[in-house]
């Protein structure tokens, strides 16, 4: 492999780690409270759609559900919010992707639904998209590591005379 072609597919590496990265911090979904009994209300909220973009759309996956919860209601701190109430949910985890009016994504967060009586009152589970922040770090340390093992095993061209 040629140490030209090893170093342009470092810096695509560098590249695309550099678009990722921005974009997974910018997104924000937070779910509040992060835990609550069966029947208990949860407040979605994408802070980064703007209300004039259009609806905001939160996903729910988990154990029984896969639904979509429309927003049209602005949040106090900026953003779109919703009020999910959890009667009829089991147990367990559950995962909130937001997408804004315009079509970008607002990150996701995670809540968990306990048995009543069970659940601790929690702070809002705010969970930046993890998932894009590693894999943006993970090509962006590759294509480095990479880079400096090519230029240090990189053997010097000899000549014939």
């Amino acid at each position: 492999m040629k140490v030209s072609t090893a170093l342009c597919s470092a810096a695509l590496g560098v590249g695309l780690g550099t678009l990722l990265l921005p974009g997974a911090a910018l997104a924000d979904t937070t779910v509040s409270p992060a835990t609550t009994p069966v029947g208990g209300t949860v407040v979605l909220t994408a802070t980064t759609c703007n209300p004039k973009s259009g609806d905001a759309i939160f996903r729910v996956t988990g154990p029984n559900r896969d639904e979509n919860v429309r927003s049209t209601t602005a949040a106090a701190g900026g953003g779109l919010s919703a009020e999910l109430f959890t009667a009829g949910f089991t147990l367990g985890t559950y995962t909130v992707a937001a997408t804004c009016g315009d079509g970008s994504s607002a990150g996701s967060a995670s809540f968990t639904v306990t048995p009543i009586g069970a659940a601790p009152a929690g702070s809002g589970g705010d969970s930046r998209d993890t998932g894009a922040l590693a894999a943006g770090g993970t090509l962006l340390g590759t294509a480095l590591a990479g880079a400096v093992i090519l230029i240090r095993r990189r053997r010097p061209v000899s000549t014939v005379a």
